[in-house]
């Protein structure tokens, strides 16, 4: 394989797929239903700010008590604008706080000329009046990880927010390249920022492939190592890759789901025939059911037989 698209190293424990998350009401819940002088001085200097002022449906004042608390743990220093706006979410420029501080090559600056490495993060604020919660609960029901969540949109709407958070970990310590992510809360998510808002990494329908056959080598491989950890991206397509910097990454990782999961099987089938899909138009004959197989063959035992 050439250096382009190069794999990660996996982590040796990718995570447990049956592990507890908690969907309870957070600090940020309890600032909103506070009056507090701060925190209000804080939603009108963000109501106020020329990037924010056609963002007020994402806004209400529990996601400001959200961000608000991200800003007092350190985790986001400053707000750029928006780099990307969806139906269900919209995503922020940012400047991480030293609590989010990570090792991260090139994106690092000194946007302050402290000579503290400000990094660049992206802020992803998911709606919780026009998320298709319907659509999420799909996702979300059968997971044993969500198990008795209430039945409305807001609860399906933070517990979605925070198993991407549990996903995008999850698939790092697999070894999947992934943005990286740094803090959640309640309906905001704090990660890695890959690109900048002016140079934006693009989608790998939106570029020529050069090489397709390592980039495949590349997908293929991380849609087991998925799956080895116990999770199936759900929405694999070239809608939901990303090209920079000679990386491919995987993005949108809300929905997946583990290997325990009712549709499981479906999902995978559908992930293996969109990837199919995609590389046999770039030139190379892809047949889903071998990549199906290939990434739900078993890992190899640690313990090799011996005469």
């Amino acid at each position: 394989m050439s250096e382009e698209f190069a794999l990660l190293e996996p982590a040796d424990q990718p995570g447990d797929e049956w592990e507890a998350l908690d969907v309870s009401d957070t600090e940020a819940d309890r600032i909103a239903r506070r009056q507090d002088r701060e925190f209000d001085e804080f939603r009108k200097r963000i109501k106020d700010t020329e990037q924010f002022k056609l963002q007020e449906s994402v806004f209400d004042d529990a996601t400001l008590a959200a961000v608000y608390k991200l800003v007092q743990d350190g985790y986001v220093d400053a707000f750029g604008g928006p780099v990307s706006t969806g139906k269900e979410a919209s995503v922020f420029e940012a400047l991480g706080g030293q609590a989010g501080e990570r090792p991260a090559p090139g994106t690092a600056v000194d946007a302050d000329g402290d000579g503290h490495p400000d990094r660049e993060v992206a802020v992803k604020v998911y709606r919780i009046n026009s998320s298709n919660f319907r659509q999420m609960r799909d996702y979300l029901e059968g997971d044993p990880r969500f198990e008795g969540i209430a039945n409305d949109k807001k609860a399906v709407v933070l517990a979605w927010t925070k198993k991407e958070f549990a996903n995008l970990e999850r698939a790092r310590k697999a070894g999947v390249r992934v943005p990286e992510p740094i803090a959640v809360q309640r309906n905001v998510l704090v990660m890695e920022l890959v690109g900048h808002a002016d140079d934006r990494a693009r989608r790998l329908n939106e570029v020529d492939v050069e090489n397709p056959e390592t980039a495949y080598e590349v997908v293929r491989e991380y849609m087991r190592r998925l799956y080895r950890a116990g999770l199936i991206h759900g929405d694999l397509s070239e809608y939901n890759m990303i090209i920079h910097d000679g990386e491919l990454v995987v993005i949108d990782m809300g929905q997946a789901v583990t290997v325990h999961h009712p549709n499981a099987g479906e999902f995978l089938a559908r992930d293996c025939e969109n990837v199919a899909t995609f590389f046999t138009r770039q030139g190379i004959d892809i047949d889903p059911d071998e990549l199906q197989e290939y990434v739900t063959e078993p890992e190899p035992s640690d313990e090799a037989g011996t005469d």
